[in-house]
This record gives C-alpha cells, sequence and structure tokens, in this order.
C-alpha cells in the first residue's frame, strides 16, 4: 500500500512539475529585478485602447500576437505556430501553439489555455464601432475572421494587400478578460487589470504609480531570466537621471542627448543606441480659426529655427525632418527639404493671411482679435529639454507677432484637453511607428474624434485619397512613391511643424547583461536579459 501511494505521489509531482517555470536552458541564471524610469503614467495598460509610449512598452511585456517582428524585420512565429497564404493573396490561415496559457489565476479551467476564440473575439471587440482604438482604420482591409477548429483561424481580407502577414501583430486578449463581450471602453477594469499571454504579468500598480510586473512562469517561449520588473514614473528628466546614478533605477528607457555624455563617462553603465521610427512635432488644432490657415501654420515653421534648438537642447544628435514620415522610414522623401528659419517670410505669410500689428503693441491681430494661442504641455513631460523647447517657441513667435502661452497641467488632464475635449490650441508631443508607414490613424479624416489620432482635426479628401491608394497597392515601389507623394503634400499643408528625429538611447546599468533593444519595440527580447547571481536585489 505504501508503494502505491508513493509512487502517486511521484505522479502528481510530475504533473506539477510541467506546470511550472520552463526553464531556457541557456545556462543562464534567473532572478533579481530591473527597474526603469518612465515619464507619467499610462492611461491604459491594454493593447486595443493604449495609444501612448508608456503603454506600449508595458503591453508588450504582456501580451503576445499572431506573429512577430524580428530585429532583421522578419516575421516570425509567436501565438501561430505556422500559417497557410492562399494564392491570391486573401486568406490567410493560423494555426496557433497549443502550450500557450493565460496568466495564471485567470478564468475557469477551460478558459487557460488560448484557443481560437480569443482571437476571433480580439478582432471582433478591437473592430466594434463603439471600440475607440488607433487601430481600428489599420485593419479595415480584413473581411471577416472565422474559427476552423479550437486552434485556427482563418482570416480572409477585401483585397490583396502589401505585407500583410505583418500586420498580424496585434496582440490577443483573452476573451474572459473584459467585462464587456462587445466593446471595450477605458472604464472596462481590464484596461487597468490586462491579462496576457506573454512573458511579464501585471502584480499591481502602486499608489505613486509604479507598474510591478513579474515573470510568467509558463511563458510558452520559456520563463524570463529576471523576475521582476517594476516601471517607475517621474516628472522630470533630471531626476531621473539622477536616479539612475545614485543607483535608485537600473535602466533608463530614453535618456536625453543632453545626458548622455554624464552617462556615458560612467563605468557602470551602458549606452545602448535603437532607432526608433518616430519624430518630434507642433501640432495645430483646426478648430481654432487662425490656425486653420495654411499660411498661418507654415507661418510657424518658418518663424522658428530647429536646428538651433536641435543643437542646444539635444546636443545635435538628431535630424531635422520635413515631413510626416520617420527619415529611417523607407517611405521618407528625400526630396523634400525642411523648411528654413526665415521670420521675415513667417511675417509676409502672417501679413498675407490678414495679419497685422495696428496698435504697434508687437502682437499681430485678425478682424480686432489678437493672435494669442494656448500651448498645453503635460507636467510629467517637464523635462529640461522640454521646457527650453518651448520656451524657444514663444519666444520666436513672439518675435513674429504672436503670442504664445504656456499651460502645464497634470497628465491625466492633459490627455482629457487634448484627445476628449480638443481643448488645446498647441501641443509638443512625438509619435513612434513601426515599419508599415501607415499614418492613417494621424491624418485620415475618419479618425478624427474623441481619443483618437488625429486630434488636431486635420482633414484634406486629397490626403485621404493617397492614404487609401496607398493600402491598396501591392506594388512596393509604387507604395513607395505614393507615399513620398503623400509626404510632399503634408509637408506643404504643414498640419504639423514636423520638428526632429532623435537618435535613441537607453541607458542600462552593467549588470543587466544580454541586453538587445527592438527598434521600435523596446521589449521585444526582454525575456533574454539577465542579471548575474552576484548581482541581483
Amino acid at each position: 500500500m505504501k508503494k502505491i501511494l508513493f509512487f502517486g505521489l511521484l505522479l502528481i509531482l510530475a504533473v506539477v512539475s510541467n506546470t511550472l517555470a520552463k526553464d531556457k536552458g541557456d545556462g543562464r541564471p534567473n532572478g533579481g529585478a530591473l527597474s526603469y524610469g518612465e515619464f507619467g503614467r499610462p492611461a491604459t495598460l491594454d493593447p486595443i485602447t493604449s495609444n501612448e509610449m508608456i503603454a506600449v512598452r508595458v503591453v508588450e511585456l504582456i501580451f503576445n500576437g499572431l506573429v512577430g517582428i524580428n530585429a532583421k524585420q522578419e516575421v516570425v512565429p509567436e501565438l501561430a505556430e505556422k500559417w497557410e497564404i492562399s494564392p491570391d493573396n486573401r486568406t490567410f490561415t493560423f494555426h496557433l501553439r497549443k502550450d500557450v496559457l493565460w496568466h495564471k489565476g485567470q478564468g475557469s479551467a477551460e478558459d487557460r489555455y488560448l484557443s481560437a476564440d480569443d482571437i476571433i473575439f480580439t478582432y471582433n471587440i478591437m473592430m466594434h464601432p463603439k471600440t475607440i482604438t488607433p487601430l481600428k482604420l489599420r485593419y479595415e482591409f480584413i473581411q471577416e475572421a472565422k474559427k476552423i477548429d479550437s486552434h485556427a483561424v482563418q482570416f480572409v481580407l477585401k483585397r490583396p494587400i502589401l505585407n500583410a502577414l505583418a500586420k498580424f501583430t496585434f496582440k490577443i486578449i483573452p476573451k474572459h478578460g473584459p467585462q464587456n463581450p462587445e466593446f471595450l471602453t477605458r472604464d472596462d477594469p481590464f484596461v487597468q487589470n490586462p491579462v496576457g499571454t506573454g512573458p511579464y504579468y501585471l502584480k499591481t500598480v502602486t499608489s505613486d504609480g509604479e507598474i510591478v510586473l513579474l515573470s510568467n512562469e509558463n511563458y510558452f517561449k520559456g520563463r524570463p531570466h529576471i523576475d521582476k520588473l517594476i516601471a517607475k514614473p517621474f516628472a522630470d528628466q533630471n531626476i531621473m537621471t539622477q536616479a539612475l546614478m545614485f543607483n535608485a533605477i537600473d535602466m533608463m528607457v530614453l535618456v536625453n542627448p543632453r545626458n548622455i555624455p554624464e552617462i556615458e563617462g560612467d563605468k557602470r553603465f551602458i549606452m545602448y543606441p535603437y532607432n526608433a521610427l518616430s519624430y518630434s512635432f507642433f501640432g495645430y488644432n483646426q478648430k481654432n480659426p487662425f490656425l486653420a490657415d495654411k499660411k498661418v501654420r507654415k507661418a510657424f515653421t518658418y518663424a522658428i529655427n530647429r536646428q538651433e534648438m536641435l543643437e542646444s537642447f539635444f546636443n545635435g544628435r538628431g535630424t531635422i525632418i520635413s515631413g510626416p514620415f520617420a527619415p529611417g522610414s523607407w517611405a521618407y522623401n528625400l526630396d523634400i527639404k525642411p523648411l528654413s528659419y526665415d521670420p521675415a517670410k513667417a511675417k509676409e505669410l502672417l501679413a498675407e493671411a490678414g495679419f497685422k500689428d495696428s496698435n504697434g503693441v508687437g502682437i499681430v491681430e485678425k478682424d480686432g482679435k489678437p493672435f494669442a494661442a494656448v500651448m498645453k504641455v503635460p507636467i510629467e513631460k517637464e523635462s529640461e529639454a522640454v521646457k527650453r523647447v518651448v520656451l524657444a517657441f514663444q519666444n520666436y513667435l513672439k518675435n513674429v507677432g504672436v503670442d504664445v502661452k504656456v499651460e502645464f497641467r497634470e497628465w491625466q488632464a492633459w490627455k482629457e484637453d487634448v484627445f476628449a475635449e480638443g481643448n488645446f490650441d498647441i501641443v509638443f508631443a512625438s509619435w513612434v511607428f513601426d515599419d508599415s508607414a501607415d499614418i492613417s490613424s494621424l491624418f485620415h479624416s475618419g479618425e478624427i474624434g474623441q481619443w483618437k489620432n488625429n486630434f488636431s482635426g486635420y482633414s484634406n479628401p486629397d490626403v485621404d485619397a493617397l492614404i487609401a491608394e496607398s493600402k491598396l497597392t501591392l506594388d512596393f515601389e509604387k507604395r513607395r512613391t505614393i507615399n513620398q507623394k503623400l509626404h510632399a503634400m503634408l509637408a506643404d499643408e504643414n498640419p504639423y511643424t514636423f520638428l526632429w528625429t532623435l537618435t535613441n538611447y537607453a541607458g542600462v546599468q552593467k549588470k543587466v547583461r544580454k541586453v538587445e533593444i527592438h527598434p521600435y519595440k523596446f521589449f521585444s527580447f526582454a525575456d533574454e536579459w539577465f542579471i548575474p547571481e552576484a548581482d541581483q536585489k
């Protein structure tokens, strides 16, 4: 009897061990914690409603897509282990892995494993008319999604599109996750307490805004080596830099170029450059009738010395741009040169738009209204560099007769002002892209509305038509030509003053090993990072 019980115990232990951590078997030690600095706190943590880089980085740790993109820009399996594409490039059939578990403690027993139902659920909730997401327009090319069996799904496209397979990187959420099974809003508890399949799961968000993530022992690629990741919010870049220097954090995901020499000169740290497809800009609210005039927007661009700001505030570590694509993108039109610094031209354009300084006070007016504009800046972005950029912009515009007032707002209040209420005249912000060169959510008229990325309200049927044509074109070179036309048109229209793209650097303590940073998905390879046992805390 004792022998039987002992054998039964062994069997139970064997079953349990199969559900525990899957070691990568690469000889690297497990354990330790890594804390990293971020600007501000994300409003949401789910992959559908999120539209800010803080959240996107966290989402990359919590969720997976059907496919992924490696550092060489190649499509690789993720939740789908294989796929077939029909000869007409309209039908994509994905076969799912059968060993993918949702994060522990979530759902019923049958809900623990990823299934085809989750894929269909994600697509349907993402595309629901009441779900506000920047992803919707990007995936309008899909005609239908259907379940083939428990671990196979099929997507039928309305038409063949270029690089369609790479589009299926959208993150999958569980059908048992959102409270509302039809559409997702920012009021749903799921957006603050997400459940995914990724290398890390959300443990908690503390009262001071720290996001604590723990390693997923059942991750299908093998347990991440580092036990805990902690995202710490900071309101000031200098304070974040000092936190790194005094070992209060282990990593800064984005170092201000002005602080690079200080960190580079310290042997405790390694600077990792990465080439995110990103740029900064001044965006103009076209509900303001003054800013709706193209001549005015172009005057603003002529009025500011972008090269001087880049040199003075970012140590020249970047490139001045002329249009809506990052210079590293295949869609960027090198033939379109940035407008030069020319305050005389700026004054000329303002005069052509009907503005003049009739009172001799230095501020131009039109129809008896002085040209005054309000720039909204989030407090969490109130770094030294941002302060300098904002003050320089004020001074440049004052020199041509425009009074710009700056309002610093709490992060959430700023997002409400910009994305929900449209209560601003000018913003200073940045966008980060993937290699699809899809700018539809920024400039297509269909993306005007609450919590959508076309917060400036820019609308141009010619731009809409070119965006649509670009998506329909299968020939890469033809698509490049279309996007270069789009670049030229938006450079002329100036819905933004396109500023610069910066060379990005992460500052990381040397104890963190095997660090590789994806070009535009920062944490894609974080499950491979490790900390030697002697340096773990």
